[in-house]
């Protein structure tokens, strides 16, 4: 069974020193011990994900200049996906405190740099996903037939996060007002789990991984959930490399699935959203 990583980011040397150092994750490494973290070359990253039938990967770009400081990684991601865009898939990242110079940029990476959607980190800019600043970028989503990738959890150790800026009840009131735009909830937005789970039931544009937090408690909700009211909304996701896919495989590997819904999760809800991509 072939594999579609919604949350993926290349180990490569300057990957993993610019996390290891970054303002906003710094303390974060620290705690997880992501020192183990290997680097390595692009060609033995895209090797491993071939030897383990990964078929496309999803990188999404971070842009909060403005609140961190710290310089947009989207010009990597552009480079990544240019080495192998058989395999790696590219969203923009929005800093949404950039206004009409954030929108233009929107515009031109997806017309002219091959982006594919949009990425948005609630805790990071400082608002929540339902505040006004956001809604032009989700205009101009519907706009370019893209989606978006809204990052959640409770941002643990991120200095001057807020964990209620990427509760549930903001992605369900962006949802539904802009019904046409695509939806995907990063790390399931532990951990309001049933909150999470009822926002993706009731939207049809709502989707979600759980990346990072398949093994927390109250998780095996999301599960559940997929085998029975949410089929079709549930993707994989790895989070690497603050989580090894491969680690992340064998995870998926024990959660108990139905024989139904494991192809989804692992590989068809993902492809059924790439497919409608421009």
């Amino acid at each position: 069974m072939g594999i579609i990583d919604f949350r993926f980011r290349p180990n490569t040397a300057e990957t993993v020193d610019g996390i290891k150092n970054s303002a906003m994750f710094k303390d974060l490494c620290g705690a997880i011990g992501f020192d183990r973290m290997k680097a390595q070359s692009l060609d033995e990253i895209i090797a491993g994900l071939r030897k383990n039938k990964v078929e496309r990967a999803v990188i999404t770009g971070r842009d909060c200049e403005t609140t961190y400081g710290s310089a947009s990684n989207n010009p990597s991601v552009e480079a990544f996906v240019a080495a192998c865009p058989e395999l790696f898939v590219g969203f923009w990242g929005v800093d949404p405190h950039k206004g009409m110079s954030g929108l233009r940029a929107l515009s031109e990476a997806v017309a002219q740099r091959g982006f594919k959607g949009a990425a948005i980190d609630p805790y990071l800019a400082k608002i929540p996903a339902s505040e006004a600043r956001f809604y032009p970028f989700y205009a101009k989503c519907c706009e370019l037939g893209i989606p978006v990738v809204v990052t959640t959890g409770p941002a643990s150790f991120v200095p001057g996060a807020v964990i209620e800026h990427v509760a549930p009840r903001h992605i369900d009131t962006a949802a539904r007002d802009f019904p046409e735009l695509r939806i995907i909830v990063s790390h399931g937005a532990y951990p309001w789990v049933g909150e999470m789970i009822m926002v993706a039931q009731r939207n049809r544009n709502v989707f979600l991984e759980i990346s990072e937090y398949e093994r927390f408690p109250q998780s095996e909700a999301y599960v559940q959930a997929a085998n029975t009211i949410i089929p079709d909304k549930l993707l994989f996701a790895s989070a690497h490399p603050f989580v090894d896919y491969r680690d992340a495989i064998a995870t998926y590997k024990e959660l108990p699935f139905t024989d139904a819904v494991r192809p989804k999760v692992m590989r068809d809800n993902a492809a059924g959203i790439l497919a409608s991509l421009p």
